[in-house]
């Protein structure tokens, strides 16, 4: 019987470490978003996710898909077209970073209220 190996993130060579990179990466939970919904191909994702270059766009799909989080696949028509699709350990992700997303839509305002009591409190605070 082989046992499954032991990771623990806080250990600065755990290749699970290198995961929380990849989630830290604003982008990534957006792209994920979008496709959870359905597949699309380029020029609708960048259209779906305001402010993203599609520099940035094509680099955080390649990522993702080298992750094995998306699928590229190319269509055969004309012009030829490029999708991208959740795999099914993208699509097994995608339900967390929903809850991320739900979390940031319904917590907001929480965190724009200590922002603002935290900056009235540094003006509060003479200076030297």
């Amino acid at each position: 019987m082989t046992s499954l190996p032991s990771y623990n993130i806080y250990n600065l060579y755990c290749p699970a470490r290198l995961f929380f990179e990849t989630l830290a990466n604003k982008w990534v939970l957006l792209i994920m978003n979008v496709l959870e919904c359905s597949p699309q191909h380029f020029n609708l994702l960048k259209k779906n996710i305001e402010g993203i270059s599609p520099k940035v766009l094509s680099q955080t799909l390649k990522n993702l898909e080298r992750d094995g989080f998306v699928k590229r696949t190319v269509i055969d028509s004309s012009p030829i077209r490029v999708e991208y699709a959740l795999t099914p350990l993208g699509t097994d992700f995608s339900k967390t970073a929903y809850l991320l997303k739900e979390w940031a839509e319904q917590n907001i305002d929480r965190v724009l209220d200590a922002q603002n009591a935290y900056d009235a409190n540094l003006k509060k605070i003479p200076t030297d």
